[in-house]
């Protein structure tokens, strides 16, 4: 503002009428003038700004490259890290599994009391938190996939393969089978063999 004579300023007075009162024309306002110009051109390859958004590019690319190897060997060190695990504990599970036999056998006869009963359920739930489940029961039917038959003879009393003692309890780690069921299995007893003239007496009676 231009200063007054006592010092003060003079107030400014701007005048925004769209229409020139002394030429009656129509005044272009800044956003006019911004519309008319023309709108600024991509950077044309070959020049430098166009070199520049290449290499811009191009080092974008080797930067979202380098993340998906990055994250893809992250996941394999995870993975190979998680199956070195589970094949440790499998291995020292592994050698606890005689343990837990003698731990059974003493239980069925009715000799696991005491503090041995104590330590022998300590045992049972510490490798229970670690995967380790028996299997193998008595009627199931017989699969190889998971039994070991020990001992074979038939039965009129099944209708297929079945398991009809189980010797020595099978053990898995999640999916993993450690061992086996150890089991006894009795097949359907093979139909008689009928003779021909038994088959004729048949036939006349």
């Amino acid at each position: 503002m231009p200063p007054r004579e006592n010092g003060h300023e003079e107030p400014v007075i701007r005048d925004k009428r769209k229409i020139d009162p002394e030429t009656g024309q129509v005044r272009e306002t800044a956003a006019d003038q911004a519309a008319e110009q023309p709108p600024a051109e991509a950077p044309v390859l070959g020049s430098p700004d166009g070199e520049l958004a290449a290499q811009l590019a191009e080092r974008t690319a080797d930067l979202q490259r380098l993340q998906a190897e990055y994250v893809n060997y992250r996941r394999r060190v995870e993975r190979d890290r998680a199956a070195v695990r589970e094949q440790a504990v499998a291995g020292a599970l592994m050698e606890l599994l005689p343990v837990l036999d003698d731990i059974g056998r003493a239980r069925d006869h009715g000799e696991l009391t005491g503090g041995f009963a104590k330590v022998a359920e300590s045992l049972e739930s510490a490798v229970t938190k670690l995967g380790l489940s028996p299997f193998g029961q008595k009627g199931e039917p017989f699969d190889p996939t998971v039994h070991e038959a020990l001992m074979h003879s038939y039965s009129p009393d099944v209708t297929e393969p079945t398991a009809i003692e189980v010797l020595q309890p099978g053990y898995r780690m999640g999916d993993r089978v450690l061992r086996p069921a150890r089991v006894a299995v009795a097949e359907p007893e093979a139909a008689p063999a009928v003779s021909p003239d038994a088959a004729d007496t048949e036939e006349e009676n």
